[in-house]
């Protein structure tokens, strides 16, 4: 029980060391909580990772509050997402390769099923996730791999030509 409760604090600590160096990239202190919460929901066994259920297991007691701050800091908060890249990989890759070294670049395409149709990207295509075409969104990244694990470090949304001819819908969504 002691081993359980030792481990747990260290990973606490680490949590919350990742969370500061990650929150340093934020540019304004406004946007640290924010960025530590969306972070932190992330890591949470949540089957629906939309806003409603994010902010609910955050702060149930003021999931409105919660509800308007999640998007914002995702969606519309001034913070380098490449900036945000490299503070993780500094974090990760060291531990990454602790124990093996590096042995592959992987160039990957990821789908992720939408029920509607006005996020950004979104239209009728393949998505390897369903083995079907659907509406989803189209996400190709770069990811560094050991004999352990992998580990993203370079991810870009695939804009359907239907999106990228149509500016007034690009600002819609």
């Amino acid at each position: 029980m002691r081993a359980r409760r030792e481990q747990s604090s260290s990973q606490s600590e680490r949590l919350a060391i990742y969370l500061d160096r990650l929150s340093q990239v934020a540019g304004h202190a406004d946007r640290i909580v924010p960025m530590q919460n969306y972070t932190k929901v992330l890591f949470l066994p949540i089957e629906r990772k939309s806003v409603e259920p994010m902010a609910a297991r955050l702060a149930p007691a003021n999931v409105r509050q919660m509800h308007q701050s999640l998007p914002h800091i995702v969606a519309e908060a001034a913070w380098s997402d490449a900036a945000l890249l490299v503070a993780i990989r500094r974090q990760v890759l060291p531990a990454l390769t602790r124990k093996h070294p590096l042995g592959a670049w992987i160039v990957d395409d990821t789908g992720f099923p939408k029920k509607g149709k006005h996020s950004v990207g979104v239209t009728r295509q393949y998505c390897g996730q369903l083995g079907k075409q659907e509406n989803c969104r189209i996400a190709v990244s770069l990811s560094l791999a050991t004999e352990q694990a992998s580990f993203p470090v370079a991810y870009q949304l695939y804009l359907p030509e239907i999106w990228a001819q149509d500016p007034r819908r690009r600002n819609e969504g």
